[in-house]
């Protein structure tokens, strides 16, 4: 390999992001965006496909080949690292930081199959797939016009680009390229790549924390240039069983029942403008997301989602309410049901210390990106491991669209990305510890207003 011209630290100690690993950042994307690790929502095995472990196994190899320690892919195809500190075993002590990212891609009715490419965007709508004449147009997502004249990564129109996660597990993996071949000051580091994110967060709920032993952690998930998320939605899913009885029609009266017609009359006491497609910002819903039913049987799986902790409780209340009626409306129908929790709301978890956020601004602020703080509306890893006390706020990949076929990630805030995580591990190693001094950041107070305030988006 040939000596880098680059990337060395400064006189300040601040790593210098060259060329080549900027290149470096894009090749792993591609690498690994091409390992199909589609997730299937219908296998409760742990990983959920086998793609997983192929790009795990991938990782566990690099992960060796960079020097890491106590590489480990366990038995659900989490795969964990250790980075461990230079500093001086005499000198002020750092925080050990964990960076998380997801090694599954969604399944949105795309093919899992992902085959991304480069290009760069001159204004014009984007042909991603001549044979099947699917188009990226600019009228239908105006956000392309930021990025005029730039570099981006989209797929051919058939999957998803998979940038929700590969683009963090290419930041993270690069992140420590650069770490080992420039040597800056830096604490311990470990790193997670967690399977099945995008079916319920199963991979960061089976992390083993006794390995993952962080005092706090980041995800670098979905999100444009800047975008900070330290609150999500508390989330959970549920399903209602609905027994009827059947009839002939001859004699069926006072006698059938008829178990769509008791599914119906549920959905039915559910507000319509309390739904996705009707609500934004901080706004919760209850969604209907599925429903399976004949003549004996049917099956109403749903979706509730709130910010705010006390109502997503009142909705679950709510949905108990509406069904011991619909039992009084229709005596003779057997409905029982179940709620599975999925995630928490991580600003529920921050609690007094709000350092780890105060550092992502601090490393927003030294690099003069924009922080664009959001509520988002759905969860990440770090929705989990808040809940499970190790605080994880997410910051942006970059990228565009995710779980659709007009995914996009335009190359320079991928760079930026990276640029932040190698930031964050400077700021956390300079010899301040725990505390970020003012004059670098907002206060404590600031920061959690600031992940507190209405969504942007």
């Amino acid at each position: 390999m040939r000596e880098r011209e680059s990337g060395a630290p400064n006189a300040a100690g601040v790593v210098v992001m060259s060329l080549e690993y900027a290149s470096e950042l894009i090749e792993r994307f591609m690498r690994y965006a091409a390992i199909s690790t589609q997730s299937d929502p219908a296998n409760r095995e742990v990983p959920s496909s086998p793609g997983q472990w192929e790009l795990a196994r991938l990782l566990e190899q690099e992960l060796k080949e960079l020097g890491l320690e106590q590489v480990v892919v366990d038995e659900h195809c989490i795969v964990t690292a250790k980075l461990p500190s230079n500093l001086p075993a005499d000198g002020p002590l750092a925080p050990r930081i964990g960076f998380v990212a997801h090694l599954d891609t969604v399944d949105v009715g795309l093919s899992p199959d992902v085959r991304p490419r480069l290009l760069t965007f001159t204004g014009e709508d984007i042909c991603l797939n001549p044979d099947l004449d699917i188009w990226l147009r600019v009228a239908e997502h105006p956000e392309l016009n930021d990025y005029r004249g730039q570099q981006i990564l989209c797929g051919d129109g058939t999957s998803v680009l998979g940038a929700d996660n590969k683009s963090a597990v290419a930041v993270i993996m690069t992140m420590l390229r650069v770490l080992q071949d420039t040597k800056p000051p830096h604490g311990e580091i470990m790193v997670a790549f967690v399977p099945d994110e995008e079916v319920g967060l199963w991979g960061s709920k089976l992390l083993d924390l006794t390995v993952f032993n962080v005092d706090f952690a980041y995800t670098i998930d979905s999100c444009g240039l800047g975008e900070v998320v330290c609150e999500t939605f508390n989330a959970g899913t549920g399903r209602i069983d609905i027994t009827g009885v059947t009839a002939h029609p001859m004699s069926a009266k006072g006698v059938l029942v008829n178990p769509l017609l008791v599914a119906t009359d549920i959905m039915a006491c559910f507000d319509r403008a309390q739904t996705p497609e009707n609500t934004e910002g901080k706004e919760g819903y209850v969604w209907f997301t599925g429903m399976e039913a004949n003549a004996v049987q049917a099956t109403l799986r749903f979706n509730i989602r709130d910010f705010d902790k006390q109502n997503y409780e009142a909705r679950k209340r709510y949905v108990a309410a509406v069904l011991e009626l619909i039992r009084l409306r229709h005596p003779r129908a057997k409905i029982v049901w179940e709620f599975e929790e999925q995630y928490g709301n991580i600003m529920d978890s921050l609690g007094d210390d709000s350092y780890p956020v105060d550092l992502l601004y601090a490393a927003l602020a030294a690099l003069n990106i924009p922080a664009r703080t959001i509520a988002m509306r759905g969860g990440t890893d770090g929705s989990a491991l808040s809940a499970r006390g190790v605080v994880t706020p997410n910051y942006f990949t970059g990228g565009h669209n995710f779980h659709s076929n007009a995914e996009f990630l335009p190359v320079p805030s991928f760079h930026k990305s990276l640029e932040v995580a190698l930031k964050l591990v400077e700021l956390a190693s300079d010899g301040r510890g725990q505390r970020i001094d003012d004059a670098d950041s907002s206060s404590r107070a600031g920061s959690v207003a600031r992940c507190a305030e209405k969504a942007i988006r």
